[in-house]
């Protein structure tokens, strides 16, 4: 988990959206193994008592789902998600009430498998971090999303680094480095492309060398 501190261009964005009032979202898009879920850790540690993360990988179909529809070797690509059960729980998290608990699924990749209801979101918390690869995709659902958030922040980085932490994360979880090799190029690249397609959306390009 990376516990360093965000650039304070971006501190600077995050204070601005804890201190306007009421729920804030900020979604976090990036490519496969861009790192995501590293910066909303870190947004998490930096900010604890003020910021849940929401991955939209919680969203993913149950495996047998996808063995059942045929897109089990598709797992990642945009149709092997619940897209309207995520835009659902976006529109909870923007409407929610002072009494008002709404749980969330988080993804274990342990087990390679969505577990519901294992984020407990509060209505306190003035800012939600969203985080996953299709959030300004221009397909419907899909591109109900962006305007649900206050924020997108484009995660950005090499496509040399990425690609290697893609590979050493599906070794981790079990694949050979052939299987990992071929499911990158074969699975994760064309998603890729597709997400890198519509960086221009987002409202901040993020990368961890800014000034």
């Amino acid at each position: 988990m990376n516990t360093q501190r965000l650039p304070t261009v971006y501190q600077a964005r995050i204070d601005a959206l804890l201190h306007a009032g009421g729920r804030r979202l900020l979604g976090l898009v990036g490519a496969p193994g861009a790192g995501k879920s590293t910066l909303a850790n870190a947004l998490a540690q930096q900010w604890p008592a003020q910021i849940q993360v929401v991955p939209m990988d919680g969203f993913h179909l149950a495996n047998a789902t996808l063995t059942q529809l045929g897109r089990r070797q598709r797992k990642g690509a945009p149709d092997t998600f619940d897209a309207h059960g995520f835009v659902a729980l976006l529109k909870r998290l923007r409407a929610q009430t002072a009494d008002e608990v709404v749980y969330a699924p988080n993804f274990e990749r342990t087990l390679e498998e969505p577990v519901a209801g294992a984020i407990a979101i509060q209505a306190a918390t003035p800012l939600v971090v969203v985080e996953g690869n299709y959030l300004l995709l221009g397909e419907h659902p899909w591109n109900q999303v962006q305007a649900l958030l206050d924020e997108v922040w484009f995660v950005d980085i090499s496509q040399e680094t990425r690609v290697s932490r893609l590979v050493q994360r599906h070794q981790q979880f079990g694949r050979s480095a052939q299987a990992a090799t071929d499911w990158v190029r074969d699975t994760d690249e064309p998603n890729a492309r597709r997400i890198e397609a519509e960086k221009s959306k987002a409202d901040v390009l993020f990368r961890w060398d800014a000034a």
